[in-house]
């Protein structure tokens, strides 16, 4: 089988689209499979293209036995509706002149969370006349409305419209959560088309280290310090300025630190807050290479997950609890209470608390911190919980889900 992603995150970029994209045409591969991935140049979420790396119409590599097409695309940083709009029309339109050149495809993917992708991927699997699959990350454009960036009114509708339009083009959808597929049900789409496949972690990569990495725990100093990280995008869904205020009432705390690593479009705000306010107890590191996440993930005692107070929420599913798990983590997590944190619950890897409430944060930091047996406790439900999401099995899960469709 031919299988042809469209994704426009792909390694060396570490956000979870990418992450999924890869680790799932890895196992594909594996098993036998030829995949041709069409991605763009990586630059998330900065919008500078990586070293190494250059925006050209046509590149072409092959990444463990995996055919990775890299496109020209307009390349901007992960902010600004219109430019981020440009720059995802703009691989739409790429990825569909150059998909058309690729040969004997039998199944076209098409992966969100914004959909000008899918589109592409659909337009592409009507041409070569084979089934069009939606990889349903994200339930966009009500992701963008839930944060601000865009109010209802003509222009959200015109993208539910096309929203619901390519749902009941898709042959399969594979959604990321069980939530997702009861809303698309609520919505008219057929349950019989829709297939369940959970995110996960690698499991060969990440995995409990004995000792935080010496030399980050030395250039930070976090040595002895009890460490609560968040890791990932900094993105406007987050709300992480109720994180540095949660972080503020703490202050005189002075063996916890909380750090922060990664990028996105609320960084830079979330730097100057900590400067200001001259919070000594917030560690900030810059995005770091995929490859030293489980030495990033040692510095850590808990894992902090963080997002905004709203009820779509409730449906998603963050990815980096899973790599939490395999690295043996409790989970701390301020989010609306829905599938996400009835996984924390199910499995008792950590605890959970109202999002942007600032005061009961700070007062969950103090209770993990104060208490070895509990985060032990979690620690060890955490890894063991992490076997349930293997990614190797839900790659081949999803796998057995695309031969089906095309049988």
């Amino acid at each position: 089988m031919h299988i042809l992603l469209l994704t426009d995150n792909f390694p060396p970029e570490g956000n979870a689209l990418a992450t999924r994209a890869f680790e799932n045409a890895r196992e594909w591969t594996n098993k036998g499979h030829k995949v041709t991935v069409i991605t763009c140049a990586p630059n998330f979420p900065e919008g500078k293209v990586f070293e190494g790396y250059k925006n050209k119409w046509l590149s072409k590599k092959k990444v463990d036995e995996i055919n990775v097409w890299r496109v020209k695309t307009y390349i901007t940083a992960n902010e600004g509706l219109i430019k981020r709009t440009i720059d995802f029309v703009s691989f739409m339109l790429s990825s569909l002149f150059f998909g058309l050149f690729t040969q004997k495809v039998d199944v076209v993917i098409g992966t969100s969370p914004q959909f000008f992708t899918v589109i592409s991927a659909w337009i592409l699997a009507k041409f070569k006349q084979v089934p069009f699959v939606f990889e349903l990350r994200d339930l966009w454009p009500a992701s963008i409305s839930a944060v601000g960036v865009m109010k209802d009114g003509r222009v959200i509708n015109f993208f539910e419209k096309l929203e619901l339009f390519l749902y009941r083009q898709a042959d399969l959808i594979v959604s990321v959560t069980n939530s997702f597929k009861l809303e698309l049900q609520e919505r008219g789409i057929s349950a019989d088309k829709i297939e369940v496949v959970l995110n996960g972690a690698d499991l060969e990569r990440y995995n409990p280290l004995q000792e935080k990495d010496e030399s980050l725990a030395d250039k930070y100093k976090l040595k002895n310090k009890f460490v609560i990280g968040y890791i990932g995008t900094h993105g406007l869904a987050h709300a992480l300025e109720n994180v540095l205020e949660a972080a503020e009432f703490i202050k005189k705390e002075t063996n916890i630190r909380i750090l922060f690593v990664g990028g996105g479009a609320d960084r830079s705000r979330l730097e100057k807050i900590v400067r200001d306010r001259g919070l000594k107890n917030i560690v900030l590191i810059p995005r770091q290479p995929k490859n030293q996440m489980p030495k990033v993930w040692s510095l850590c005692d808990i894992s902090l997950v963080h997002l905004r107070n709203s009820p779509l929420f409730k449906t998603v599913i963050p990815s980096k609890i899973f790599e939490s798990m395999a690295m043996g983590l409790p989970i701390l997590m301020a989010m609306p209470f829905g599938e996400a944190t009835d996984i924390i619950e199910k499995y008792k890897a950590g605890i959970r608390v109202l999002p942007e409430h600032p005061k009961e944060l700070s007062k969950k930091f103090l209770e993990l911190a104060n208490n070895k047996e509990l985060v032990s406790t979690f620690s060890y439900n955490s890894l063991n919980a992490a076997q349930n999401f293997n990614r190797k099995k839900l790659a081949l899960k999803m796998l057995n889900h695309l031969e089906e469709v095309i049988n």
